[in-house]
């Protein structure tokens, strides 16, 4: 199914702090409803993303992207857009059990994500 677009008015959420920010079509695997932020992993079999957890062993427990709009993917897998590269507030993240910014700097780093703390 194609990722679907609206229009509506944008406020603040210092989740993006220096770009430029690409991002890509992905699919988000059913059974979870994520918002703006999250940190996704890939699921290596089915080549589709969920909230990374550090306690996975499909692939999806290494963070990879950012989820760019929130998504309902409670349903059924779903289309939506995430970040492949920019850097991102930690205070604007969802992390998913057994991450934080410690566990999740390295791999976002190395595809391209930096994680900043916020100065105050």
């Amino acid at each position: 199914m194609p990722a679907s677009f609206t229009s509506e008015s944008f406020t603040p959420d210092r989740l993006q702090v220096e770009g430029p920010f690409p991002a890509k079509g992905i699919t988000l695997a059913s059974g979870q409803t994520l918002p703006r932020g999250a940190v996704l992993g890939k699921i290596t079999a089915s080549g589709k993303y969920v909230l990374s957890l550090a306690g996975a062993s499909d692939g999806s427990q290494t963070p990879d992207l950012i989820l760019a709009e929130a998504t309902d993917a409670g349903a059924a897998d779903t289309a939506t857009v995430a970040y492949m590269s920019g850097t991102f507030g930690d205070d604007a993240l969802t992390y998913g059990t057994g991450h934080s910014y410690a566990t999740a700097f390295a791999p976002l780093r190395d595809v391209g994500i930096l994680i900043v703390k916020p100065l105050s």
